[in-house]
């Protein structure tokens, strides 16, 4: 069956270009157009008729698939979405998976049946392929993550820099022995983290050991059994990255059980600032992320699909802050060069 895709590839446009031809013939030029029909009568292709109706039947309504709705990482970037959405007139119905992805294979259904005029995933479990299907069919925006090669609307940090500045701000601390609590490693954003571990490593001629890196799933209980398996090998790390807040917390938890002091025994940094993190006893050292922010970039991008309008750049990557706290050390660190600086 001739798709959207092969249109745009024999016409030699794009597949947005294919898209605003069948929805929004008036924005294109006239002599793209006419180059377009003429390909779309050459293959005999047949648009979905469900599409080719979206924009007639619009409902108001976007859905958001959320892995959990638990992580306060995903309701960041939910309130900007709503916030950004609600500024236009649309209200966001949430899908929440709970981290299973047949259920969000599930709600796609809910876009194909036009119940919603474009949706934003907070996930990136589905094959790539089909999103990047689903993309050239309807309004479709990934956030949090960016896939490489999958040219899909995309709204992200760079997980690999941001990882690297963390574990680089321990090495300037005087730890060597870093050790690594990594999200699931079949997702990019937990790639990159780990990329990001590796580089500040090497550029600082460090061993990287396999033995201190330890795979969790990005929950509190995961950075908890994963410490202790840390601190049960020979050459125990002298400091922690964990891939998010709550696995720092939980290797926090782990590491006052074995009778150890954060951060005067070992060090901790975590990754999200969610709120509880500056909470914490001791405050942990985090990667913030811009979580509002994504949120209504996202929604920006799914409203100009949604309008027909194009899109000039389909990756965004927005840029995050290293906040020093208490679990590292560094705070102690710092007072104590103010003191021998005022003396």
């Amino acid at each position: 069956m001739v798709k959207m895709r092969d249109v745009a590839k024999l016409a030699n446009v794009s597949v947005a270009t294919v898209s605003r031809v069948l929805h929004n013939p008036e924005t294109v030029k006239e002599a793209t157009r006419n180059k377009v029909l003429s390909v779309i009568d050459e293959v005999n292709y047949k648009p979905n008729m469900l599409a080719r109706q979206f924009r007639r039947n619009e409902t108001n309504i976007i859905l958001v698939v959320v892995p959990s709705i638990i992580n306060t990482v995903f309701s960041g970037i939910i309130e900007g979405i709503e916030y950004e959405a609600a500024s236009h007139g649309y209200r966001v119905l949430l899908g929440n998976t709970n981290r299973k992805v047949e259920n969000e294979y599930n709600l796609v259904d809910l876009l194909k049946k036009r119940q919603t005029d474009g949706m934003i995933l907070l996930s990136e479990r589905m094959d790539p392929n089909y999103i990047k299907s689903l993309s050239e069919e309807y309004p479709l925006v990934l956030a949090t993550a960016y896939i490489e090669g999958l040219k899909v609307p995309s709204v992200s940090i760079d997980n690999v820099s941001s990882s690297r500045e963390a574990v680089e701000h321990l090495i300037s601390l005087g730890h060597r022995e870093i050790a690594h609590i990594t999200g699931p490693l079949q997702f990019a954003i937990s790639k990159g983290r780990y990329s990001g571990y590796r580089q500040a490593l090497m550029q600082n001629n460090i061993e990287v050991r396999n033995m201190l890196v330890q795979e969790g799933d990005f929950t509190f209980e995961s950075g908890y059994n994963q410490m202790l398996k840390l601190m049960a090998i020979e050459k125990t790390p002298t400091a922690i990255f964990a891939a998010n807040d709550e696995m720092a917390m939980g290797a926090v938890k782990a590491a006052k059980e074995l009778g150890l002091d954060v951060p005067k025994d070992i060090a901790v940094v975590g990754f999200d600032n969610i709120t509880f993190s500056s909470k914490f006893d001791p405050a942990i050292t985090t990667v913030a992320q811009p979580l509002f922010e994504m949120g209504q970039k996202s929604m920006k991008l799914l409203l100009q699909q949604i309008q027909g309008k194009p899109i000039l750049k389909s990756q965004y990557i927005l840029e995050c802050e290293l906040l020093v706290r208490d679990s590292c050390g560094g705070k102690i660190k710092e007072k104590v060069m103010n003191e021998e600086i005022s003396t």
